[in-house]
């Protein structure tokens, strides 16, 4: 395996079977899973609806690509071209995040016949060449060459922003005014897109405040910028308050990347957009293994899950009542900078007591403390100093205290281990 696949934790772990929010080790050992295989595992393991769904389709076909009608592929495609509120939306299904940005990215730069992007500081859009190009953060860029011409404007991350001081109306403007003029000065005009994160994943679950969306898509409709949403990570319901994240702020985007949750672990992502964009390519395209039998099966089960067991709503409450217990938790734990986040994508910001400074140090430390005391969690953010806690939307009550007390312990021993 390449050197730069990284594993979690100093003895690495293999997961063998699950069972709701659990998962046993090649060890035998059982953990809490508040990561959910990285955001993928949505509604949790072994969900019988969803494996049945699998094993059905799977014993009927497992193959046969887009040259051929896909009745799973084009039932699913209908209900997201619904959900994403885009007027005649079509859909195209690929294989991964980091293709759905590509494909994204394609349709943008042919439709404006230009390769100017606007993307955000802090942002993770993939690991391909022009994903990583259109990537913030500086520790998963691995090359500064690049098929796109991007300039970064500001995210919506308060913590370390120098307009951090300012109320939400006050903060929403200085972003919406620095916006206006890095187009105006830093790009040569028909930029493609602007791609965006309503929250985002590895930069550390940046969540700016209510209107911020609605003015940054003024700006970008004053010159005709389309607005991509990438939703791979806060999609289908998870954040609590909409089906899609960016409708949470009142804003319908041009595009909508997704992926990840959709297959509940099987591979699936895809684009939905207007078909003035989706219809923008003058030559062939097929895909050979996007949006087939299977991962389509399992797509429409996990949607019918959701639906059946009301879990936005659940998202909301428990995401609501975990990030409340971290809250608390941070009133006695100088090493949390900040808790943020919406629905079940939170994220706890680590830093030097006292200070601002990232403690990347500490957030490792956390993640094996918790680890040791059966819960399984994340690291993330511009530092790799933010715990990504992210469990499966159908997570209890009864789980998310369980997870709180090991978080609760599992701090105060990394603080130690700081203030040595």
């Amino acid at each position: 395996m390449p050197s730069w696949l990284g594993l979690y934790y100093d003895e690495p772990i293999e997961l063998v079977r699950g069972t709701g929010r659990r998962v046993v080790d090649g060890e035998g050992r059982e953990y809490l899973d508040f990561f959910g295989g990285l955001l993928a595992t949505m509604v949790g393991h072994d969900v019988q609806e969803i494996t049945e769904a699998i094993r059905e389709q799977a014993g009927r076909l497992l193959h046969s690509s887009t040259l051929y009608l896909i009745r799973s592929q084009i039932e699913l495609a209908e209900r997201i071209a619904r959900h994403s509120r885009i007027p005649d939306a079509k859909v195209f299904f690929v294989n991964s995040g980091t293709e759905a940005v590509e494909t994204a990215l394609l349709l943008a730069t042919q439709r404006r016949g230009s390769n100017q992007v606007l993307a955000m500081r802090g942002a993770y859009h993939g690991r391909s060449f022009g994903t990583v190009a259109a990537t913030g953060i500086r520790g998963w860029s691995a090359t500064s060459l690049s098929p796109l011409n991007v300039t970064y404007v500001h995210n919506g991350y308060r913590y370390r922003s120098p307009f951090g001081g300012l109320d939400d109306a006050a903060f929403t403007a200085a972003c919406a005014d620095e916006l206006r003029t890095i187009i105006e000065t830093s790009t040569a005009g028909d930029v493609a897109c602007m791609l965006a994160e309503p929250v985002q994943g590895a930069g550390g679950f940046a969540t700016p405040p209510p209107g911020f969306f609605t003015a940054m898509k003024e700006v970008l409709d004053e010159y005709g910028i389309p607005l991509v949403s990438d939703e791979v990570q806060s999609g289908w319901g998870r954040t609590g308050r909409a089906f899609f994240a960016m409708h949470a702020f009142d804003v319908t985007p041009d595009a909508i990347t997704f992926a990840k949750g959709l297959g509940n672990g099987v591979a699936i992502g895809g684009v939905v957009a207007g078909p003035e964009l989706m219809d923008c390519l003058t030559a062939n395209s097929i895909s050979t293994a996007g949006g087939n039998p299977l991962a389509t099966a399992a797509g429409i089960a996990t949607l019918d899950y959701i639906r059946d067991h009301d879990l936005q709503r659940n998202a909301d409450e428990i995401g609501r009542r975990l990030a409340g217990g971290l809250r608390a938790i941070a009133a006695d734990r100088p090493l949390i900078g900040e808790v943020r986040g919406m629905g079940l994508m939170i994220g706890v910001e680590l830093v030097v007591p006292g200070t601002r400074e990232p403690a990347p140090g500490a957030a490792v430390r956390v993640m094996e403390e918790a680890r040791e005391r059966g819960l399984l969690i994340g690291r993330c953010g511009l530092y790799g100093n933010v715990l990504r806690i992210v469990p499966p939307m159908t997570v209890t009550a009864e789980e998310t205290d369980e997870a709180l007390g090991v978080l609760r312990e599992a701090l105060a021993a990394a603080e130690k281990e700081v203030a040595r």
